[in-house]
């Protein structure tokens, strides 16, 4: 029987998808950052999302020469909230950091976040007052999205706020016990409410590498964002059919009464543009109830949310079975005790894990 690894105050999880130019001052600096605030009772939980480079070599290399680092590979990129979730999920401090690679979220606030949790907050988060390297459009788009969202959303989400964030490990075990796959985590977080405090901060421009959010993925998370934690689409294209529907009735009635007054109608060209306005109309409502159509496909699938292909920590490899993502989170945290806790022994087992269960 494997011992039990003394009690881990504090992980650090950390996307990271071809992050290697700047991967290792990020470890540097952030376990610098967790030896100041707790000590030795940490890990620092580097999930690789499918990276094409050097991402995973580096991460395995750091995992041998810091204890406190965990390596999480998953078998093909997920994407960003996925990943982040398959590292909360293999997370076992009392208090979880969630922070990007990349550096543009300065590590070193956690030395600030630590106290105000202390006193009591649930989840701690960075507010971004200033962004820097960031182009004008970036900016704009960003700004018009948290404004639209908060309008949008069921829940209060804050404006200008990332997944950068402490949160407590009753936070997180609720966070990883919700089921959907289509993951909004800051606001999943706000949904779950507590004591959330802001800490407004400057973000810096990115350390190394180009931005892993060019348009198109940009334009896919706002729409699952708004789909996640809004049914006001859905009401918008309620009430585009009615103003539709309403057009159309007067259209009739003006037809009519031309007709009545025997005057003959014309207007090949007025005929057209409003037929192809009732049918943009159309198309754009089907396309908002595909969007939540999809969505509910998606879920009643029930595919596992990640699949990870290993763990390293130190020299010891382990190899997770599949259905890993779907353990509860005691489950999860007692496989990861067993197969990683004991110090010296080999872990390398996925019977170990299912064993746990």
């Amino acid at each position: 029987m494997n011992q039990t690894s003394p009690k881990l105050l504090l992980s650090i999880v950390a996307p990271c998808h071809n992050e290697e130019e700047g991967l290792k001052e990020f470890c540097r600096r952030t376990v610098a950052t967790a030896r100041g605030a707790v000590g030795e009772a940490f890990e620092v939980i580097l999930v690789d999302d499918g990276s094409a480079d050097g991402t995973w070599e580096i991460i395995a290399s750091l995992a041998q020469q810091t204890p406190q680092v965990l390596g999480v590979r998953l078998m093909r990129n997920h994407g960003h909230q996925l990943a982040a979730t398959a590292g909360l999920a293999a997370s076992r401090g009392e208090r979880v950091l969630l922070i990007d690679a990349d550096l543009q979220d300065p590590p070193e606030l956690l030395l600030m976040m630590m106290p105000i949790m202390d006193r009591g907050a649930d989840v701690v988060y960075g507010q971004r007052v200033r962004r820097q390297g960031e182009s004008w459009f970036k900016l704009t788009s960003a700004s018009l999205f948290y404004r639209l969202l908060s309008r949008l959303a069921s829940v209060t989400i804050p404006r200008d706020v990332g997944d950068f964030r402490l949160m407590s490990r009753r936070v997180v075990d609720i966070l990883l016990s919700m089921p959907e796959r289509d993951r909004f985590i800051r606001g999943m977080v706000s949904w779950i409410g507590g004591r959330q405090v802001a800490l407004p901060y400057e973000r810096d421009a990115r350390f190394a590498g180009t931005t892993k959010y060019p348009l198109r993925k940009m334009i896919n998370f706002a729409i699952d964002a708004i789909t996640s934690f809004s049914t006001v689409p859905l009401r918008i294209s309620t009430w585009l059919g009615l103003a539709s529907a309403g057009c159309a009735a007067l259209l009739l009635l003006y037809t009519l009464a031309r007709w009545i007054a025997g005057e003959t109608i014309v207007g090949w060209s007025s005929i057209m543009a409003a037929i192809t306005a009732f049918s943009a109309i159309q198309l754009i409502c089907i396309g908002i109830i595909g969007e939540y159509v999809g969505r509910l496909v998606q879920e009643n699938k029930r595919r596992p949310m990640f699949m990870i292909e290993s763990l390293v920590q130190g020299n010891r490899s382990l190899d997770i079975p599949g259905d890993f993502s779907e353990m509860d989170a005691a489950t999860k945290r007692r496989a990861l005790e067993q197969a990683l806790g004991g110090p010296g022994e080999a872990g390398n087992s996925a019977a170990q894990v299912r064993a746990a269960r």
